[in-house]
């Protein structure tokens, strides 16, 4: 996340009403459940998914979606992309080391 107080509150009042759009465009993909947490300017995502669940087909589906687009664009005010992040890249798998 950008490291301003004021965007941090903002991002977070905006995750207490998401779109109904956009709770349906990831159920739809097969996530069960999401669960975002914040520690400073970090963020970190848990999903729950089940067996139809895809990547690659998340995104494709998003991308022909026009309120998944307006959502993304609003949420890139209060996102910074790591460090050699490619263009439009928010969110990076994690290795997972212990169940």
């Amino acid at each position: 996340m950008k490291n301003d107080v004021e965007l941090i509150r903002e991002y977070g009042k905006h995750h207490e009403g998401v779109w109904p759009e956009i709770i349906k465009s990831i159920k739809d993909s097969g996530i069960i459940n999401m669960q975002i947490y914040r520690f400073e300017t970090s963020l970190f995502m848990i999903m729950g998914v089940d067996e139809t669940f895809n990547f690659d087909k998340k995104q494709q589906t998003d991308l022909n979606n026009a309120k998944v687009h307006k959502w993304e664009e609003l949420m890139a005010k209060y996102q910074q992309p790591f460090q050699g992040s490619i263009e439009g890249e928010k969110w990076k798998p994690m290795d997972k080391y212990l169940n």
